[in-house]
């Protein structure tokens, strides 16, 4: 791993990165999930990230840089678990760092991540942190991409 990682609070001048981190294409691919325009991400950010107060969100720094986010939320009873780190700084260990981080302060067990088949850098992440693949289910995209999506646990 090279960077020392750290995790703060999520700032307003944090937004913008992450807004061109989901906005990367080859990100969202690997993802499998669709960027949103600049006023439906601030949007989003505002209302169900940042406003509402179950959630956990923080701002990944790596060497006092933003580099990403890592959030879990609550829905239909299921604590689940975020995060997205800009493409520039995948493969470097910095996802690993920053979970393990996040897991000292996110207490809520199980907790529970989603990620497609194809996407095998978050599985390893995951799978590094103690997560066990607990699901997989297929779904097909609105372009007609068939994808396997993978559930991965965290119970203690």
């Amino acid at each position: 791993m090279t960077g020392s990682v750290s995790l703060r609070p999520v700032e307003a001048a944090d937004l913008p990165i992450f807004f061109a981190h989901q906005a990367d294409p080859e990100s969202c691919r690997m993802a499998a999930f669709p960027s949103r325009d600049h006023a439906a991400f601030m949007a989003h950010w505002q209302n169900n990230i940042l406003g509402h107060p179950t959630n956990a969100s923080r701002t990944i720094l790596a060497d006092a840089q933003v580099i990403g986010n890592i959030c879990a939320w609550t829905a239909g009873g299921t604590r689940y678990l975020g995060y997205w780190i800009g493409r520039e700084h995948w493969g470097r260990g910095l996802a690993s760092a920053a979970l393990a981080a996040f897991l000292q302060s996110e207490k809520a067990r199980p907790l529970t991540a989603q990620v497609v088949k194809h996407n095998l850098g978050s599985i390893r992440v995951l799978e590094k942190n103690g997560f066990a693949r607990t699901h997989a289910e297929a779904f097909t995209l609105p372009d007609g991409t068939r994808l396997e999506e993978l559930t991965y646990t965290l119970l203690a």
